[in-house]
Order: C-alpha cells, then sequence, then structure tokens
C-alpha cells in the first residue's frame, strides 16, 4: 500500500493527540509524520509508535513535502492552510475557519462522501455538534424529505479543550472539599465573566449573535444545511455544556413531509454506517455520554412518536466529541482520499 506524508497542526492539542491515537488504531498509511504546534509547544517529545518525535514550530515553510496535513482547529488554520496548499499539501480542517466557504466541502464521510472530490486544496470538518446531529438524521432524510429540525444539545467541557476537562476537575475536587469552585474557562466567550461548570448547565456555548442565537448554535443551523445540501430545512438549536467530561448527548426533534414509522426508522438507523441503535426502553437501555466516551461510532436511541403534530418523532444521539466529532471525522476524510485515489 502506498504510504503518505503526514503532517499535524496542533499536535499537542486534545484533538491532536487524539489523531495519534487513531493514526496507530486505524493504520493509517503513513511514512512520515511531522508533528507541528504553536512556539510554546516547540521541542516537546512525543512517543509514538515506537518512535520519539519532536514537536515542531509551525511556519510558512512547514509543510514542505507533505501529502495531507490534518489540522486539529484554531486560529492557526486561517494563517497557515494557504501556505500548506501552497506546498502542494491536501488540507483537512477542524476548525470553523472554511466551513461555510462555497468554495470547500464540509463533509462528514457516511454522509456526503461525494463532496470531497470537489476540494481545491482544502476540505473542512464540520463542528462536532453537527457532524453527532447528522449521522443520525441522514438515515431518516433518506426515508422521507425532513421539514423542520429543533435540536437542543449536551455538550461535554473536551468541547472547550483540555482546558475546560481540567477545569471541570478542578472545581469538582474542590466543591468535595467544601472550597469554593474558581471558574476561568467558560463559557468561551469574548467577555472576562465565566460561571463554574461543576454540578452547573451553562446555556451559552460561543458568543452571541446578533439573533440572541449563539455562535455554536449558528454553526449546527447553517452546517446541517450545507452537509444535507438543502437550504429549505429548517432549524432551531439550543446548545448547552454540562458537567461531562467527553461524549456530546443531543435531543433532536424531526418534523417529515410524509408519515414515517418507528420501525423504518429504526431499520435506517439501525443499518447506518458508523450509527449503533441503542433503544431498548423495557431494559433501560439507550445511549449515554459515559458509555460512548472512547467510542468510535455514535449511538441513537430514545425513538418515539411526536405525539404533538403530525409526521414528526424524538431521537437522542451520543457521540464521543473528540473523536467523531473531531480527530475520527477528519482521518476518515483522510481515508477516503486514499481509497479513492483524489491524493
Amino acid at each position: 500500500m502506498k504510504k503518505y506524508r503526514v503532517a499535524i497542526l496542533g499536535a499537542t492539542g486534545a484533538v491532536g493527540q487524539e489523531f495519534l491515537n487513531l493514526i496507530e488504531e486505524r493504520k493509517f498509511p503513513f511514512s512520515e509524520l511531522r508533528l507541528l504546534a504553536s512556539s510554546r509547544s516547540a521541542g516537546k517529545k512525543i512517543a509514538f509508535m515506537g518512535k520519539e518525535y519532536t514537536v515542531e514550530e509551525t511556519t510558512p515553510d512547514s509543510f514542505a513535502g507533505i501529502d495531507i496535513a490534518l489540522f486539529a482547529g484554531g486560529a492557526a488554520s486561517k494563517e497557515f492552510a494557504p501556505h500548506a496548499v501552497k506546498a502542494g499539501a491536501i488540507v483537512v480542517d477542524n476548525s470553523s475557519a472554511f466551513r461555510m466557504d462555497p468554495e470547500v466541502p464540509l463533509v462528514v464521510p457516511e454522509v456526503n462522501p461525494e463532496a470531497i472530490k470537489n476540494h481545491k486544496g482544502i476540505i473542512a470538518n464540520p463542528n462536532c455538534s453537527t457532524i453527532i446531529m447528522v449521522m443520525g438524521l441522514k438515515p431518516l432524510y433518506d426515508l422521507a424529505k425532513i421539514r423542520r429540525i429543533v435540536v437542543s444539545t449536551y455538550q461535554a467541557v473536551s468541547g472547550a479543550g483540555k482546558e475546560g476537562m481540567a477545569e471541570l476537575e478542578m472545581q469538582v475536587a474542590a466543591l468535595s472539599e467544601g472550597k469554593e469552585a474558581e471558574a476561568n474557562i467558560l463559557p468561551v466567550s469574548s467577555l472576562p465573566k465565566h460561571y463554574p461548570i461543576a454540578f452547573n448547565l451553562i446555556p451559552q456555548i460561543d458568543v452571541f449573535m446578533d439573533n440572541l442565537y449563539t455562535k455554536e448554535e449558528m454553526k449546527m443551523i447553517n452546517e446541517t444545511k450545507k452537509i444535507m445540501g438543502d437550504d429549505t430545512l429548517r432549524i432551531t438549536a439550543t446548545t448547552v455544556r454540562v458537567p461531562v467530561y467527553r461524549s456530546h448527548a443531543e435531543s433532536v426533534n424531526v418534523e417529515f413531509e410524509s408519515a414515517v414509522s418507528l420501525e423504518d426508522a429504526r431499520k435506517a438507523l439501525a443499518a447506518f454506517p458508523g450509527v449503533i441503535l441503542r433503544d431498548n426502553p423495557a431494559e433501560q437501555e439507550y445511549p449515554m455520554p459515559l458509555f460512548t466516551s472512547g467510542k468510535t461510532d455514535v449511538e441513537v436511541g430514545r425513538l418515539r412518536l411526536d405525539e404533538s403534530t403530525e409526521n414528526a418523532l424524538n431521537f437522542w444521539i451520543c457521540g464521543d466529541q473528540i473523536r467523531k466529532g473531531a480527530a475520527l471525522n477528519t482521518l476518515q476524510i483522510a481515508e477516503y482520499m486514499i481509497a479513492h485515489e483524489l491524493v
């Protein structure tokens, strides 16, 4: 099998570390691995698959000779993606920088892989909460056209990176000892005000927009339309940070243009790649973040018809935000390109 020269931008962060885990786990065919990060992390040593790698500071020249550049996300994407493309690499980017660019495919490989071939050097990885939702929407959309979606998310602190996870751990420890829970991270916004996440819910992810939705909520709305290739979809979202380390959960209400039976919905979801149907109320079996953390697939359950209106149903979906919601989806895009000789 042909092997590829790979660069990882953001190699020391949570998503970058998950890239490495998945490259080894999935036997991704690489001949060279270049680990890149900011100047703060340059020089750090990372042991991987029996070899020690030194993290390099990212510069415009970091991508010379690279075939595939996996970007973990963040402000660096906007700066360095054009340099990587100019050097001849294909960038799969996990930031929000290029997602809504009409020239850049926005891809979940199980949902719209055909978009990959239209890339011009950059392929965008969707927002984590969007990825998880469309994994449940696509098999249902193929049964009957979806008219409207109402989604509420329960998003783990891993969505705020290693710092968010560390703050939850610190706050739980402080509160268990009767101390005050110091808050310095959440919500991540332009304002200096922060709230504890331990034993709390924060109904804000990212900054508020002029329409009073948060940026995270608008990402879900706009990205879903682009991925599904359907601008007629009516979508409303409420995104909430919850005191869970990993794995996002979402409650989704879907209204169709025609009737969809529960039996057909269950069959479609169970047959869809990357989805596990865990829907057995009689035995109290349903998806939960604790049991989907570290897992590759997303899980769907709590399927039931919406008794308040016609042609609608509810479902509950959970998926690991760092895996399928970020690193795995990115790597799957690269795997698809390799399998279809697009790189």
